[in-house]
């Protein structure tokens, strides 16, 4: 019987070894992880190929301002608005935009000037080639055969992270998109930032403050510092344009005309905040017709004198 035993199995490691037992399990933990390797390989190479680098991508400018604090929906009053947005590649062209706010939430309607991209991420580049199809974002086509894309918007004044998907090159290019806070009614927002001369401690009296102006084509300045005048709590401002061709002022709903009738034209106006883009409206003749020019002015609490 003991005799039997020991041929019993000397046999079966024969077998075994003329089989290659623990050599075959060795060859196949190691294929499979070759294959494995080499799947993931193809696939990190796969992602890399549908995110846009190098000279598939325009220059970026820099569309966060110095400024800017971000504005949560909390902070602005339900209703919808036009706003402006702003885009870091002039190949993502924002034509118009619709904010609604309600529910503590804000989404916003983006119309697109061409129709290049078949897709929207709420995010980066690589994070988009990751995601789920059904996370993207489909473009729509309004009454006028545009493109828009519906999106999320977490907060005003803030750098978001946007990845569009090209029809032509089948790639995501990343975008910074801002929402611009002072592109809406002054009313519609509780902006954190906005300083009133209450929150400063100004006492009535009249000071001069550094003002700047931003907004049409950029060649239009104001003159600073300005004068500023503070009765029972507030301040009005003296602004004298770049040249004499303005004709009328608008802030929130009132129409200021200009206090004088030679030089460049100077107007008396209300100063809603410090520390902030206040938005206005001016008009200027040196055009063939008048034309309505939305402009900001920012109001430097720290150059109070």
């Amino acid at each position: 019987m003991k005799k039997w035993n020991v041929s019993l199995a000397a046999g079966v490691v024969l077998a075994c070894l003329l089989a290659g037992c623990g050599k075959n399990d060795t060859t196949q933990e190691t294929t499979a992880a070759a294959t494995t390797e080499t799947v993931t390989t193809e696939q990190v190479a796969t992602a890399d190929a549908q995110i846009a680098t190098g000279s598939d991508l325009a220059s970026a400018s820099d569309v966060v301002e110095d400024w800017m604090v971000p504005i949560p929906a909390e902070n602005v009053a339900d209703g919808e608005y036009d706003i402006e947005v702003d885009s870091s590649s002039s190949m993502f062209n924002i034509t118009a935009c619709k904010l609604t706010v309600a529910d503590g939430k804000m989404t916003a309607v983006m119309t697109m000037g061409g129709k290049g991209y078949r897709y929207l991420y709420m995010g980066t580049s690589k994070e988009a080639v990751a995601a789920d199809e059904s996370e993207y974002i489909p473009y729509v086509e309004d009454t006028d055969g545009a493109h828009t894309f519906t999106v999320p918007v977490d907060a005003l004044d803030e750098g978001v992270a946007c990845a569009a998907f090209s029809n032509k090159k089948e790639k995501w290019y990343e975008r910074t998109l801002v929402f611009r806070s002072d592109s809406l009614p002054a009313d519609a927002i509780d902006n954190p930032s906005i300083k009133t001369t209450e929150d400063l401690g100004i006492a009535d009296g009249e000071y001069t403050v550094e003002v700047t102006l931003s907004g049409g084509s950029g060649r239009a300045t104001v003159e600073s510092p300005t004068k500023i005048k503070v009765e029972n709590g507030i301040a009005t401002a003296t602004i004298i344009m770049s040249s004499s061709n303005y004709d009328y002022m608008i802030v929130g709903e009132e129409k200021y005309l200009p206090v004088n009738t030679e030089g460049n034209s100077t107007f008396e106006i209300p100063v809603t905040g410090f520390d902030y883009n206040m938005p206005i409206s001016a008009d200027t003749t040196a055009m063939s017709t008048p034309h309505e020019i939305d402009y900001t002015l920012y109001f430097d609490s720290k150059t109070i004198k």
